[in-house]
């Protein structure tokens, strides 16, 4: 519960902090479309719309739009909104996400996957959920996807599968800049936010 809490809380503190942006700054900077009562970013291939009154988030599905709210989301958008920079830039090169943090995250990663086995085990529909994010296939692991977060950023997941020695493994790859559109904690968010909207997808 104080773990929820606390998530509540951060969610609010951002969006209170996106209201004392100057939103036309924002507009510009990232080439925005809006109205008077909305902006609309898109993350991983989906559009949503964010209050200009109030930062709240809806999220468009199948012509709907509905309450995002959730904490994820909200970071995620947000914190590329106000604090990406404006003369950012995709550099074309990977950079395991592990590399752009601490020796503690990177332990986590290699700890076995249940998504990984997951991927593995359905690899059709695993394809077919990162192609209807607008995955493009690269020439890494044995199975590996390219998807677009935001603003041209890319996100690579990469699959390898496992075997009686080793455990299927997930990769994360993001662009080397990207620390231009997002900080670093932000990237652990959208990553959760692609494995959410994928295993969503796997079950179209």
């Amino acid at each position: 519960m104080e773990r929820t809490n606390n998530y509540l809380l951060q969610a609010a503190q951002a969006k209170r902090y996106f209201l004392t942006y100057d939103q036309n700054a924002l507009i510009r900077k990232l080439n925005l479309a809006y109205d008077d009562e909305y902006l609309y970013p898109v993350l991983l291939a989906r559009r949503y719309r964010l209050s200009r009154k109030t930062g709240d988030l809806e999220r468009e599905e199948n012509g709907v739009w509905r309450d995002a709210n959730t904490h994820e989301e909200v970071m995620t958008l947000l914190d590329f909104v106000c604090d990406s920079k404006e003369d950012r830039f995709v550099s074309g090169r990977w950079k395991n996400m592990a590399d752009f943090g601490h020796a503690f995250h990177q332990s986590l990663l290699e700890e076995r996957d249940p998504n990984a086995e997951l991927f593995q085990s359905r690899q059709s529909d695993f394809r077919k959920a990162c192609e209807a994010l607008g995955g493009k296939e690269q020439p890494m692991g044995d199975i590996a996807y390219a998807i677009e977060v935001f603003d041209g950023l890319p996100l690579l997941v990469q699959l390898w599968f496992g075997d009686e020695e080793f455990p299927a493994s997930l990769r994360f790859l993001w662009d080397e800049n990207a620390l231009q559109y997002l900080k670093y904690e932000t990237m652990y968010y959208a990553r959760n936010l692609l494995l959410q909207r994928l295993k969503a997808e796997m079950e179209v």
